[in-house]
């Protein structure tokens, strides 16, 4: 049974039609990739999941309807996501950045176990976390990002486009962090520009071309596709 169950998901920009009846599932303890060319509809995927962008169809989440549920409602769920461009706040500390994903925990022992994890799972931040936010590097400020995600003990995982911009080390430390955190027990739902890194990390992939799903299966059937190696693994 999925835990995430998308059927003919239509969402618009205006009049501008960006997603056309999408199927989409994601199981338990899976970690699914998305990928496709820019504009595809990759994000607004996520948003519509998030409940910040209005939607048509059937989202499900363990069997429950999203449609009409708050942003927040749908975070209490345990569906959490690290956005497109970090989104933190320049001026708080790494720190207080980070408390702020936490905002729903009642638990201060919860809190403070969840610090350490994202302290331990991104080492670089530990001596960064009195810094204010606006002058941590790329690499550190996308850590930051998922590590904001991780601190209310999410069941669900968005990541949109976590490697982009970052140089190859950084880019495999996120990739790391990233099967640490499925290994833990988190469902991950991962849009990647980095079509390499999303066959790398993930269980199955969709590709969406134009907003509507091109193909789908998983990563050993598909990295085999002539289309998938010319298109986006670079292999001809």
């Amino acid at each position: 049974m999925a835990l995430l169950d998308i059927h003919h998901l239509i969402v618009h920009y205006g009049l501008a039609l960006v997603l056309d009846n999408v199927n989409l599932e994601v199981r338990d303890l899976e970690c699914v990739g998305v990928i496709g060319p820019n504009g595809a509809g990759k994000t607004t995927l996520l948003r519509s999941i998030s409940g910040i962008k209005d939607w048509n169809g059937s989202i499900k989440f363990n069997d429950q309807n999203l449609k009409n549920m708050s942003a927040r409602d749908i975070v209490k769920l345990g569906i959490v996501q690290a956005p497109e461009g970090r989104h933190l706040f320049p001026r708080l500390t790494l720190q207080e950045n980070l408390s702020l994903g936490a905002f729903l925990l009642k638990d201060k022992g919860k809190i403070s176990a969840n610090f350490e994890y994202v302290m331990n799972l991104f080492p670089p931040l530990r001596e960064r976390k009195a810094q204010l936010a606006g002058t941590l590097s790329g690499g550190e400020q996308q850590m930051t990002c998922i590590g904001r995600a991780l601190m209310c003990s999410p069941k669900f995982l968005m990541l949109d486009e976590p490697s982009f911009g970052l140089a190859p080390l950084i880019k495999e430390a996120i990739a790391d962090a990233v099967s640490d955190v499925q290994e833990r027990g988190v469902t991950i739902l991962l849009v990647e520009q980095d079509a390499r890194m999303a066959f790398e990390l993930s269980d199955r992939i969709y590709v969406i071309e134009d907003g509507t799903i091109a193909m789908n299966g998983n990563t050993s059937e598909l990295s085999d596709n002539p289309k998938i190696k010319n298109s986006y693994l670079g292999i001809d």
